[in-house]
């Protein structure tokens, strides 16, 4: 017996593009001989970003300033466990 093969849809909005590929090693439609040349060509047109000195540092300040908040809501939270063990659960 012969596969039948599957008619694949065709949808007016798709243009090609690879958002995310999917072929995975021990997936049941894994192929290896699919080029990865799509790939290739979407990392190609992708541009790095050149930051000025003044906009890394800015960058910088604003990750370290999320970072202390963070660390500041786990201090307070911290500390309020730890006043309500002593006021109230070990009284």
């Amino acid at each position: 017996m012969k596969k039948k093969e599957k008619k694949r849809k065709v949808y007016n909005d798709d243009d090609g593009r690879i958002i995310s590929n999917m072929n995975v090693d021990g997936m049941p439609w894994y192929a290896p001989q699919i080029p990865e040349v799509k790939q290739a060509e979407n990392k190609a047109q992708e541009e790095k970003i050149k930051l000025t000195k003044r906009d890394e540092i800015a960058l910088l300040w604003g990750v370290m300033k999320a970072a202390l908040l963070v660390g500041a809501v786990f201090a307070v939270a911290f500390t309020i466990f730890i006043l309500f063990c002593v006021f109230v659960w070990f009284k």
